[in-house]
């Protein structure tokens, strides 16, 4: 019982358009992304303050009800929009979205004491590539925003939370590619390259 929530609230300052519409291989990015783990999902719905623009997907659109909160309050939002139990949270703009992983993760919300299961790298943790317990995380969120924070895990001490490694991430992903985001044209243009090649040689995009 999976609730897939896709945030398209940044404001691409650097891409100097919506990141999520542009173009991937013949079809907005956002679209891509949907695409590679809409299989495990019993619900899909996208987080937008611009719902105007995503209307083609045909999917539920909720604004954000922190307006102006950052990730954080986006995070609010996606678990609050959510019907289902256990919420996979990604971000529009990772097209090597990783379908395994994510499968994985909701395995250990749904079997174990964990609230967060979110993996973690060098740079730190990936909220955006994580699933959360729906019932047991909205209140710390609440409070947290309440409390006029900012950081996407300060109310993590106030959960159980499940950090994957990238022993086993790795696993998944070993061409380190599942937390690789669009920010700017050239980000998109590397993305693109690297998944023609892929296609090329017969890989999963």
């Amino acid at each position: 019982m999976l609730t897939i929530v896709f945030q398209a609230g940044g404001k691409s300052q650097r891409m100097g358009r919506d990141k999520a519409l542009v173009d991937f291989h013949g079809q907005p990015l956002i679209k891509r992304v949907i695409q590679r783990v809409q299989h495990l999902a019993d619900e899909i719905i996208v987080t937008t303050n611009n719902p105007d623009s995503y209307k083609f997907l045909g999917l539920p659109l909720f604004r954000d009800i922190f307006p102006g909160r950052g990730s954080l309050g986006g995070l609010y939002t996606a678990l609050s929009a959510a019907n289902r139990p256990t919420v996979a949270v990604l971000a529009c703009d990772m097209p090597f979205v990783n379908p395994g992983l994510l499968e994985y993760q909701a395995d250990q919300i749904n079997r174990g004491n964990v609230d967060v299961v979110i993996p973690q790298t060098n740079a730190g943790w990936e909220p955006f590539h994580a699933v959360y317990r729906r019932d047991t995380c909205r209140e710390p969120l609440k409070s947290a925003l309440n409390s006029g924070k900012w950081r996407v895990d300060s109310w993590f001490p106030d959960v159980n939370v499940f950090p994957v490694p990238q022993d086993i991430w790795i696993k998944f992903d070993p061409q380190l590619l599942s937390f690789f985001n669009i920010n700017t044209p050239q980000d998109l243009d590397y993305a693109v390259q690297i998944a023609s090649n892929a296609g090329k040689r017969n890989l999963n995009e």
